[in-house]
């Protein structure tokens, strides 16, 4: 039988204390493999830059593209080697209730500290059937719920999120619908990350979020940190805005995984489906890395132009 016990110690309250959380890249091998080299530096330069949780195999981090080995793998990874510096928050959701069971019972088994879960996409179900989703996921630990209908097809609209807040291990949403959705939940003592990069700074300091999920932050983490601590910035967050844009120009990770090739934080190794951003767009990045200063991006090296052929596609 099912335990139905917490399997670690993090409070609620541990999760909510998180301003800025970053969905962090999963570098790879040539062969295909992770890079673990180069996530344990990515991981220390999110804590050096201030970060306080990161995302395991979420969207930016390809989770999708995992075999539940690997997802699990990289959890545990992650949480032996920096679960006392950052909390470790695994994105163990699936469209299939029974899928993200197993898989947030294994999460927390491994050690992770709150578990992100979506709801069911493709195979959409009905509003009584996504409240009886995220029921199955709760009692394993803390949760943070992921609304992202862009991507899923469906919106998990305020009644869903207010039937499952009085649940102790109901954290929060992770919420990329915009700011009249975050002043819903703010309004109601729900606690709620912007899922938006471009609107993180006024859905904080204007309409009450607790903070933001970044990918902005995978690579510069310190200036995100600023936005998310140092009360309201409009400089800061002009400055920033080239940046957000670029990193969206395509559907994420495309961007960011470029990104990181050209500071030679990872190497050029994508998983397909996924291609690298055209030549332009590379370009583009060196400018910006420029006009927003060097010294604030992770890495060491300069920004590089990248040649196509560079690039290696992987389908492993």
């Amino acid at each position: 039988m099912r335990s139905t016990e917490a399997k670690n110690r993090t409070s609620k309250g541990d999760i909510t204390s998180l301003r800025l959380i970053t969905a962090v890249k999963t570098p790879y091998l040539p062969d295909g493999r992770f890079d673990l080299e180069a996530y344990d530096y990515l991981i220390n330069m999110q804590i050096e830059g201030g970060v306080e949780g990161v995302i395991v195999g979420g969207t930016t981090g390809e989770g999708h593209l995992m075999s539940w080995d690997e997802h699990i793998m990289l959890i545990g990874h992650t949480v032996n080697c920096f679960g006392t510096r950052i909390k470790v928050i695994g994105n163990t959701g699936s469209n299939s209730t029974g899928e993200a069971v197993h898989a947030t019972e294994q999460g927390f088994a491994v050690g992770m500290h709150a578990a992100l879960h979506i709801n069911p996409y493709y195979g959409k179900t009905s509003t009584e059937g996504m409240i009886a989703h995220f029921k199955a996921v709760l009692p394993m630990g803390p949760t943070i719920i992921y609304n992202v209908p862009s991507r899923t097809g469906q919106d998990i609209l305020p009644p869903v999120i207010e039937a499952l807040s009085g649940h102790p291990n109901m954290v929060g949403v992770k919420e990329c619908v915009g700011h009249e959705r975050v002043k819903c939940y703010t309004d109601k003592d729900i606690s709620v990350w912007s899922g938006n990069d471009d609107e993180c700074h006024d859905s904080r300091w204007k309409y009450g979020a607790t903070g933001v999920v970044s990918v902005t932050s995978n690579l510069v983490p310190g200036l995100v940190r600023s936005l998310m601590y140092e009360g309201e910035n409009a400089t800061l967050r002009e400055k920033l805005l080239p940046l957000i844009k670029w990193l969206f120009c395509e559907p994420n990770p495309i961007p960011v995984d470029t990104a990181l090739a050209q500071l030679g934080v990872a190497r050029p190794v994508l998983r397909l489906p996924y291609k690298a951003l055209p030549l332009e767009k590379r370009v583009e990045f060196v400018r910006i890395v420029e006009a927003i200063g060097r010294e604030h991006f992770i890495g060491k090296r300069e920004a590089r132009v990248l040649d196509d052929e560079d690039f290696i596609s992987i389908c492993r």
